[in-house]
């Protein structure tokens, strides 16, 4: 039985006061708990940004902090080589939907049986405010052109998870604890490429998407009778892109996972393959000239 000791992270955490990665990571800990799977068997890829950071302030589990855009390939490698454990994926939204966009739609093409938590401030924060893929239109920053701002619409991670072939699909928010929680646990459980998109504020360099902002402006979707397994509906319920945002599970299906069509080595997982140094020894002397 995981134990809340045992998630107490190993570094001191340096986001600003007031981020919203704290709920995002206050969540995580609950989900973990609530998961209640042998913290040996979880593992955690994380990308470049303020989101990155995650695991490194959350203890007991494997985690592995990747390149820049690269959290999802490589957490497709860790999954396919260890069908058993369960790998979620911590990226912003400069590092998914920017230089890691196409990891992204091909995976959930894939049906690859992994998490997605994507850290979405609309900001790349940890390079000082530049708008990022996720920004409004208009959205103001130390790089948007003058004078309109942000100059194109942002990218909708929902929709696009919907549109490429996700089979789990939610938005949650860092100050709503309880249902971020919710989404997370079903997002790891679900079998399947499951995004949740967590809207939190950046309360150093977003100015305009904030704590109030968010209060104020989103609304439940399943308070609303959402019907989950419509695609049609969900892809019209995450194109709005004007008062009101939707919070909650907008997808949701069973279908087979990337692995169920492939031929894979079932003896060992390759976390507990043992090699033989002498057997890579001869394989390096056999290359030699």
């Amino acid at each position: 039985m995981t134990t809340v000791d045992q998630l107490e992270g190993p570094q001191k955490v340096t986001w600003c006061t007031g981020c919203g990665n704290y709920g995002i990571l206050a969540a995580l800990k609950k989900a973990v708990l609530q998961l209640d799977i042998p913290v040996h068997n979880l593992v955690i890829s994380s990308g470049i940004g303020c989101s990155g950071k995650a695991p490194h302030y959350i203890g007991g589990l494997n985690s592995f902090h990747n390149l820049h855009g690269r959290p999802i390939p490589v957490a497709t490698g860790i999954h396919m080589a260890n069908k058993d454990l369960n790998v979620i994926v911590h990226t912003g939204d400069g590092d998914c939907l920017g230089e890691g966009l196409g990891h992204f739609v091909h995976a959930a093409r894939r049906n690859v049986n992994i998490a997605v938590f994507i850290h979405n401030n609309g900001v790349m924060g940890l390079t000082k405010g530049q708008f990022s893929p996720a920004a409004p239109r208009g959205y103001v920053s130390n790089t948007s052109p003058p004078p309109p701002g942000a100059p194109m619409d942002p990218a909708n991670p929902v929709a696009l998870a919907i549109a490429a072939g996700a089979t789990y699909v939610a938005r949650g928010f860092s100050g709503d604890q309880k249902v971020l929680v919710k989404l997370m646990v079903e997002a790891v459980k679900h079998r399947g490429f499951a995004v949740v998109d967590i809207l939190q504020p950046c309360v150093t360099w977003n100015r305009q998407l904030t704590w109030k902002f968010y209060n104020e402006h989103t609304y439940s979707l399943q308070d609303n009778r959402h019907d989950t397994s419509n695609r049609l509906s969900a892809l019209e319920k995450a194109l709005v892109n004007e008062g009101k945002i939707p919070i909650g599970v907008f997808y949701r299906i069973d279908a087979p996972d990337l692995v169920a069509n492939m031929f894979l080595p079932e003896a060992v997982p390759l976390k507990d393959h043992t090699t033989s140094l002498k057997d890579v020894q001869q394989i390096i002397d056999d290359l030699m000239i």
